[in-house]
């Protein structure tokens, strides 16, 4: 990276606080190595889109993200209008503070928090890395309030029992750390969750319909604070990678549990798994309430569009 005009985006309240220390350590890095640093916090969930499309349209070349997978989301929203990039070139770069950080694992980055773990190592690694330049999802789909919406996504999207996982997790406390927070959501959610009949299609393929706890729409490869969930996906290859869980019943379930964060649950019985660019989803039922779980985000529900954005975002880190 040469001298370059950049904006640092920062969710403060990222991983209980952890985002607002690393406020100036970062762009004390950034600017020892020539960079010029416009610093932006962000004061209120989806507040990542607006300033990183005003810094995109000042010319800014890249945007640095300290926060969790959720304000990374935001951020790259904001390097769209619609299925369009704001500024054609311009490179995103995460620093990983929050709760899952489950991007950081499918992208195999530096964990900030690690032991032994520098702020300067990690600001060096994005200094020096080459731009790679990943897939994006869009997915179109109906908002809590009922209306149409659209928006892109950088991880995973999914739809069942995920959706009431976010909506646990984002309300508990951020101390237990990541991985707890995210187990503990998910058994409160199985506890509370009622399985869905869907109808799914993956690009030309036939429909399916299946009675489902959750199915991933998967870019990268972990959600859910560290769940192997996708271990065959790839951030770069035009496809997505669709992994069905039909219902079994909670005790079958946690037996499955395992198996996710390990990634050898593909194959196992009640888990399916097909790739393709365009999946098209919808409650069997009309009137059945079939959550959304968007890069860790609550933002709707079915009935639902996912269609990757090949190769459609430069990437550093």
């Amino acid at each position: 990276m040469t001298r370059a005009a950049i904006a640092l985006i920062v969710n403060p309240s990222a991983g209980a606080g952890r985002g607002g220390q690393l406020v100036e350590p970062v762009a004390r890095a950034l600017r020892e190595r020539g960079a010029t640093v416009d610093v932006l916090r962000t004061r209120a969930p989806g507040e990542g889109t607006p300033l990183a499309r005003e810094a995109l349209s000042r010319g800014s070349e890249g945007v640095v993200v300290v926060g969790g997978d959720g304000t990374l989301s935001e951020v790259t929203n904001g390097f769209f209008e619609g299925r369009e990039p704001i500024r054609p070139g311009a490179w995103l770069a995460p620093i990983s503070a929050g709760t899952g950080g489950d991007f950081r694992r499918s992208l195999g980055a530096l964990d900030v928090g690690a032991r032994g773990v520098s702020i300067d190592e990690i600001v060096s690694r994005l200094w020096l890395a080459p731009i790679r330049t990943i897939d994006v999802g869009h997915l179109e789909y109906v908002g809590n309030d009922g209306g149409k919406r659209a928006r892109v996504f950088l991880n995973i999207a999914s739809f069942g029992v995920g959706g009431l996982v976010d909506r646990i997790v984002n309300d508990a406390p951020k101390w237990m750390g990541g991985g707890v927070a995210f187990f503990v959501g998910t058994l409160r959610a199985l506890a509370r969750y009622r399985p869905a009949e869907v109808r799914v299609s993956v690009d030309d393929a036939a429909p399916f319909e299946a009675r489902i706890t959750n199915v991933a729409v998967a870019n990268g490869r972990y959600f859910g604070g560290g769940m192997h969930v996708a271990p065959t996906a790839s951030l770069d290859d035009g496809l997505f990678e669709i992994v069905t869980m039909r219902a079994q019943g909670t005790l079958r379930a946690l037996r499955l549990a395992p198996h996710l964060y390990r990634g050898t649950h593909l194959g196992r019985e009640g888990v399916e798994h097909h790739r393709g660019r365009v999946v098209v989803a919808s409650p069997v039922d009309p009137g059945a309430d079939v959550l959304l779980d968007v890069d860790g985000e609550a933002p709707g529900k079915l009935p639902a569009r996912f269609e990757n954005l090949e190769r459609a975002l430069p990437l550093r880190g």
